[in-house]
């Protein structure tokens, strides 16, 4: 179990394309949340969809350019210490964690096992 400091990072380039999807869907001034959930072919997956406010027990990761992450409690626990990442190469798009919880990761990247 993790004590209450909890630390998720945003690189610039995940930021940069946070606030393009905010500008696009007219989501600014919202919050990303981002978490985990059961599911996925290494039993954990990420999801992430732009949030109106924080839950109660949300914790918040305010980055430049007005990003904000919520957090709630149970993902936390498996996003301590990773970084969001946006990779925009050859072999296409899309965002990536690195997750230093993560035991396993499937070929994909959006799902893990703790």
């Amino acid at each position: 179990m993790i004590g209450t400091e909890v630390n998720v990072q945003v690189s610039e380039k995940a930021i940069e394309q946070i606030q393009k999807l905010m500008e696009m869907d007219d989501k600014y001034g919202q919050g990303l949340r981002v978490g985990v959930k059961s599911g996925g072919c290494s039993g954990l997956s990420y999801f992430m969809e732009f949030q109106a406010e924080p839950l109660a027990n949300d914790k918040i990761f305010e980055f430049d350019g007005g990003v904000k992450l919520f957090v709630d409690v149970f993902s936390a626990m498996y996003l301590d210490g990773s970084v969001l990442d946006f990779t925009d190469g050859l072999n296409g798009s899309g965002f990536e964690w690195s997750n230093p919880n993560a035991q396993r990761t499937c070929g994909c990247g959006q799902s893990f096992s703790a």
